[in-house]
């Protein structure tokens, strides 16, 4: 029974009645040690009965270094739903558990989704009830895929729970619903504690446990034990008092129930401690080696500190006893339990745990036990465990007696943190190394590693700074080109000084013609410099320089790693205005990534995607994007991302006069990290333009053309965003009367576009109508209506005609008006561009004519973005497993959208839906 948890186990059962009825919840119970979060998981556990599967895990804090192991002991009895999985899933898991192999290294983000998957498949048949008790203490990668899962949760009919400690090394859990547990009000309090203990005795401490516990069931159920004890003489000692935490005082007396057994019952509970998996064999085997006999046993059983549980493993009868176990042992006993249990896991074959509990029973140096960690951390690596990876080659730097060779484990730990996201931790390891490293090669390595965890925390000139100079050193032509193609990331959020600056160094390096980065360095400068007002060399197509690179070698291969090598194509070719290409080669990259699981560039493909989406006026289809790849850069953590789709999530909001969500989301672009380090978010630019636009749209066209005057004359006017807002510059700079205002940046769009495709020579026409002088104009905007019909760009045309429309009807020439201005009127409508859809409204009534009927929405206009995608994948005849394996979600949830998608559409079943669409 629990006491006093009433409002706690009426959220536990409200989350079973809903996976009962298809919906998937999770809650993240927090709170101190012994305050119940174990008890409401038991609660959960018992109340889910034969109407739930379940499945349970407990964090151990002495395998938070081996990745996976959490999640291995968790869905280790649903391994047989492997095959159920998509092909890059499933082998993610398999390469994650290492039960395949060549089943290649585990995507961490991809085993994320993974699991999100296999809990689906087993909540298929009824619902799932998946519990992680000690969640602070899971491994790295464990808790990432977990989490990544939870976040995607919707309508499998899955419970997932987690319990965790507060305080240092808590379990982080953004985005998550929680649970505080507080302690027990009095009176449930007492009735706890009468009910565990009762009688005389009891009665002697009862006000002082009852003051002391403040409420913790732990506290209440254990002090009482320890109390019995004391001599009444010693009822005023400290320990009764209270002259230690609570958690001390629960150590204390958990300590004092194992300090009264027999001497071997207390190395069976350290060795049961420190046996992560709780394996009976393992554990039994130890204890005998270490001189337990079955008297030792019998009091262990005896006293209630050890069990088996229905499962057949052992389990402590609560994770603080571990705790206590560990920290109070004496060294040359720890020592002996980690030693013996390393060599029987070792013979037993489980090299990895083996070796990691025999690197703990050493103290000094050892070479044949570093290059067993070595070895270690190269498979925990392999299988995407970053995280253990790194622990275990910084462990082996330490046993390692050369120095050479410690620099080299020290340089390898330092480069799986940063793959870990670990970026403090990296960068930290990075200068340890650099103390030993002598080479420059090494050097530069560690440098890279540096830059790139200033990178990730938005401090770019430091970035900047050390990949310079990391170039600068005695390194090959090509291993500096990489240094420097990243060196551009950082200088382009810098200004045009810092990105000259690389651009030049990039082309005096003397790359030869058949090495991979050569064709990567000659489409940067081509497109870069002459956004810069420099001459770059002949620009090739997206195409050709992706035909080269792969033909080159390291970018030849497809899937993740072709993917990674040729992202940053896609972004340069927007800065020269070849949006077509960008979409073309966004749309190919992304679809190999979905292939092959790279989960991890798709929020930066994605955004790519969507700007050259919504440069064609493709704004449902942006929208679409945008929704995946913000998902996808919160799963992943990317902020960079995150704060780019976010603020051009602003301006779709923007073009639909949607001003709530223009400041919410430009609220979040702007809140990237790297404001704090001297540089702007990585999506200020867009979220300048989005604001601007939201004026333009509104009438505001002093806001507007103050925000673009800053944006397009500002010191990052090379940036795509600012360079594509000159025309709305010019119209809000000529609506205020001030054209002078846009004359400078016009200019400079002007040489721009000249080397641009049709579409930008459109608008360079349009603003030379607005410009004036007005006997010029009309000839100016039937020059760009002609360039714009060579192009689909329907948005555009629709501002031309609108802005034509306007000019012949206050030259009183009405009936001329009308024909644009129903054209523009007509294809804002369909867009949803409503700002604008009104002002051509009342621009038609101004020419006499009734506007006409509104255009009828789409079909998928009353759809969420994720629900167009859906039925998009539907309507092309994939399987609810198939659109499930592209979009990253479960079958069931994708099946749960199709059902709300339906009714809003007017059909009743898939075989209508390609027809609509």
């Amino acid at each position: 029974m629990l006491y006093g948890r009433a409002r706690e186990q009426a959220a536990v059962d409200a989350m079973l009645a809903g996976a009962r009825a298809g919906r998937s919840a999770v809650l993240v119970l927090r709170g101190d040690p012994g305050i119940g979060k174990s008890a409401l998981l038991d609660h959960a556990a018992e109340r889910a009965g034969l109407e739930h599967r379940l499945i349970r895990v407990t964090g151990v804090e002495s395998e938070a270094d081996l990745p996976y192991a959490g999640l291995h002991l968790l869905l280790g009895p649903a391994l047989d739903g492997l095959p159920a999985l998509p092909g890059p899933q499933r082998r993610a898991l398999e390469g994650a558990f290492g039960l395949a192999d060549g089943a290649g290294p585990a995507d961490r983000l991809l085993t994320g989704l993974a699991t999100l998957a296999l809990l689906a498949e087993l909540a298929a048949d009824r619902p799932l009830v998946c519990l992680v008790d000690d969640a602070q203490w899971l491994d790295r990668a464990s808790a990432e895929a977990l989490l990544l899962a939870a976040r995607r949760l919707d309508s499998e009919g899955v419970v997932l729970l987690f319990a965790a400690r507060d305080g240092e090394g808590a379990f982080p859990a953004p985005g998550l619903p929680e649970l505080r547990l507080a302690g027990l009000d009095p009176t449930s309090a007492a009735a706890l504690l009468t009910s565990r203990h009762d009688g005389p005795a009891a009665e002697r401490v009862r006000f002082r446990v009852l003051a002391q516990a403040q409420g913790n069931p732990l506290a209440l159920t254990e002090l009482p034990v320890e109390f019995a004890t004391v001599p009444g003489s010693a009822a005023d000692s400290a320990f009764l008092d209270g002259g230690l935490p609570l958690t001390g005082r629960l150590q204390l007396a958990l300590h004092g129930q194992v300090t009264r057994l027999p001497a071997g019952a207390g190395t069976l509970l350290l060795v049961a401690a420190a046996e992560e998996s709780g394996d009976p064999a393992i554990v039994r085997a130890a204890a005998h080696e270490l001189g337990v006999g079955a008297e030792d046993f019998a009091a262990v059983e005896e006293s209630g500190l050890l069990s088996l549980s229905p499962h057949g493993r052992y389990v402590l009868r609560t994770s603080l006893l571990r705790s206590v176990l560990l920290q109070q042992a004496a060294p040359d006993r720890r020592t002996a339990v980690h030693r013996t249990l390393g060599e029987l896991l070792r013979a037993a074959g489980e090299e990895d745990r083996g070796s990691w509990h025999l690197s703990l029973a050493v103290s000094g140096q050892d070479a044949e036990l570093a290059e067993a960690l070595e070895r270690v951390a190269a498979r925990a690596g392999a299988r995407g465990g970053h995280a253990g990876a790194s622990a275990a080659y910084e462990r082996a730097a330490r046993l390692n007696p050369d120095r050479a060779a410690a620099a080299r484990c020290l340089l390898l730990a330092a480069e799986a943190a940063l793959d870990a996201a670990e970026s403090d931790r990296a960068q930290a390891l990075a200068v340890r190394a650099g103390e030993w490293a002598a080479d420059p090669y090494s050097r530069a390595v560690l440098d890279w590693v540096r830059a790139t965890a200033h990178f990730r925390r938005g401090a770019y000139p430091d970035a900047y700074r050390l990949l310079l100079a990391a170039a600068q050193s005695e390194i090959t032509p090509p291993d500096a080109a990489r240094l420097l193609l990243q060196a551009f990331h950082s200088a382009w959020y810098l200004g045009a000084a810092q990105t000259e600056q690389v651009l030049d160094r990039l082309a005096a390096l003397p790359l030869p013609p058949d090495d991979p980065t050569e064709p990567l360095v000659r489409h940067l400068l081509a497109t870069a410099l002459p956004v810069l007002g420099r001459t770059g060399p002949p620009l090739p197509t997206a195409a050709e320089t992706v035909r080269r690179a792969r033909a080159s070698g390291a970018s030849g291969a497809s899937g993740a790693d072709g993917v990674r090598e040729l992202l940053p194509i896609c972004g340069a070719t927007l800065i020269p205005g070849r949006d077509a290409e960008t979409y073309q080669l966004a749309t190919e990259l992304i679809a190999e990534a979905r292939l092959s699981g790279a989960v991890g560039p798709l929020p930066t493909l994605l955004f790519f995607l969507a700007e050259a989406e919504l440069f064609h006026g493709r704004h449902r289809d942006a929208e679409v994007s945008l929704a995946e790849g913000l998902a996808l850069a919160r799963d992943t953590g990317q902020p960079q991302w995150l704060s780019q789709l976010c603020a051009l999530d602003a301006y779709v909001a923007a073009l639909r006069g949607d001003g709530e969500r223009v400041a919410d989301r430009v609220a979040e672009a702007l809140a990237d990290a790297s404001s704090a380090w001297g540089a702007p978010a990585a999506g200020s630019g867009w979220a300048q333009w989005a604001l601007a636009v939201h004026d333009l749209g509104q009438g505001r066209a002093a806001g507007a053309a103050d925000r673009l005057a800053a944006l397009t004359g500002g010191p990052f006017k090379y940036h795509v965003a600012a360079v594509r807002a000159v025309p709305d510059l010019v119209e809000a700079a000529v609506r205020l009367g001030e054209p002078e205002r846009a004359a400078e940046a016009f200019e400079r769009y002007r040489r721009w576009a000249s080397a641009a495709p049709g579409w930008a020579r459109a608008l360079v026409a349009r603003c030379q109508a607005l410009l004036g002088p007005d006997e010029l104009a009309e000839s100016g905007y039937l020059a760009a209506l002609e360039l714009h019909a060579g192009d689909d760009r329907p948005f555009e045309l629709a501002r031309t005609s609108l802005l034509f429309g306007e000019w012949l009807r206050r030259g009183r020439r009405r009936a001329e008006a009308r024909g644009p201005l129903r054209s523009a009127l007509e294809t804002f409508e369909r867009l949803g561009a409503t700002p604008w859809a009104d002002r051509a409204r009342s621009e038609l009534g101004a020419t006499g004519s009734a506007p006409p009927a509104a255009v009828p929405a789409g079909p998928l206009a009353a759809l969420t973005p994720q629900e167009v995608h859906i039925v998009r994948l539907a309507a092309k005849g994939l399987s609810n497993r198939d659109i499930a394996a592209q979009l990253f979600l479960s079958p069931r949830t994708v099946g749960h959208h199709l059902y709300k998608a339906y009714p809003k559409l007017g059909v009743a079943s898939r075989g209508e839906l390609a027809a609509l669409v």
